[in-house]
């Protein structure tokens, strides 16, 4: 016999379901109620339709118990700091009084603190954060359906999915931590290398905080017209293909900068090995058979500058138009990235356009390998 609990039903938590659904939603809500999560806590969970994730929750610390200016106080933070911490992250930010906070937000405001203490200020912290925010969004959707997909079958109890899904977000929070700091520290590394070519640059007379990169971008052609025809889940597996194609190619100091639908977005020092890069790219899209979209390469060379883990500058604005124009299959690339590349790679010219918001026309070339012969000898 069933011990005498919250009575669900007369607290609405029940309304609409019948039978077997009735059921699993008791059997759901008397595990979650064993398992210490509040009364108050079950009402707003099933009114936001996340009653499955209360368990995944709780494993993440995410037990609301604290409001953002009761964690202020306890860490010796500016509440207001912590309100735009919290926006930064790209994360909706509810009143200050609000109980929304739990022990994981004490312990980031005591990092945030921590920053503070060692001399890094409230707006560098704020860029830093804006920046991993972004990334962190889709890491979390990345985990969440990894988890998913390894404790769904079918037939599952909405009570054993649940416990099955809190489990493995548990086992899985210990490794996060390594793994990001691992990841963070592989781009640090990365980045005191990038910063000393470009103290050596400055040092010759270059235009401070800025170098000379060459800006690729890779478009799938035809994409916005293909998510008419297919279901999201097929056009998200392109979109997700093309990162993998190009994570796969890259070499030397060629560097993924972002993916935005349908491109992506690479900035490297050496004009020489972006090319190659960019030619392997158009080749693996066309490998993917007739059912994966071409690609079309736009490229430029200039003086870019990176901040917040993005690009600014004349090259990535030039390699853009260029890319909007390029042929499907084909790579067009401007006069400077031609220059710097030299007689390694084919070229043919494609004309001078006028390119939207560039001054003055704009010499463009298109991009081929070299064909040998039996010989090992290059031909135009």
């Amino acid at each position: 016999m069933r011990a005498v609990g919250t009575d669900f039903d007369a607290e609405g938590l029940l309304d609409g379901l019948d039978g077997a659904a009735r059921e699993a939603r008791l059997e759901l809500l008397e595990q979650l109620e064993a398992e210490g999560v509040p009364l108050e806590d079950l009402r707003a969970a099933s009114r936001d339709g996340r009653l499955l994730f209360v368990g995944a929750e709780r494993a993440m610390g995410g037990q609301a118990r604290y409001s953002t200016r009761e964690v202020g106080e306890r860490v010796g933070v500016d509440p207001d700091f912590l309100v735009a911490l919290r926006r930064a992250q790209g994360v909706p930010v509810p009143d200050v009084d609000a109980i929304v906070c739990s022990d994981t937000d004490i312990e980031a405001a005591r990092i945030a603190r921590a920053f503070l203490e060692a001399g890094i200020g409230e707006e560098q912290q704020l860029a830093v954060v804006r920046v991993i925010g972004r990334g962190m969004a889709q890491t979390a959707e990345a985990l969440r359906t990894a988890a998913l997909e390894l404790v769904l079958e079918p037939g599952l109890s909405e009570a054993e999915l649940t416990r099955r899904y809190a489990d493995r977000v548990a086992g899985f929070m210990p490794m996060i931590g390594p793994m990001l700091e691992y990841m963070a520290r592989l781009h640090l590394r990365q980045s005191v290398r990038t910063e000393a070519i470009n103290a050596a640059e400055r040092q010759a007379g270059a235009l401070p905080g800025a170098r000379e990169v060459t800006v690729c971008f890779a478009d799938l052609v035809g994409f916005t017209r293909l998510g008419e025809q297919v279901a999201p889940d097929e056009l998200g597996r392109v979109a997700h293909r093309l990162v993998e194609l190009t994570a796969e190619r890259l070499r030397g100091d060629v560097r993924l900068v972002k993916t935005i639908g349908d491109a992506a977005m690479l900035v490297g020092p050496d004009a020489h090995a972006m090319l190659g890069v960019a030619l392997d790219l158009v080749d693996a899209a066309d490998a993917e058979g007739e059912d994966f979209p071409q690609l079309r390469v736009g490229m430029a060379s200039g003086a870019a500058l990176s901040r917040a883990g993005d690009w600014y500058g004349r090259p990535v604005n030039l390699a853009s138009r260029v890319t909007s124009i390029a042929r499907p299959g084909s790579v067009l690339a401007t006069r400077e990235v031609r220059d710097a590349v030299g007689s390694d790679y084919r070229w043919s010219p494609a004309g001078a356009r006028s390119l939207k918001g560039v001054d003055g026309p704009v010499r463009l070339y298109r991009a081929r390998r070299l064909v040998r012969d039996d010989a090992g000898v290059a031909a135009a």
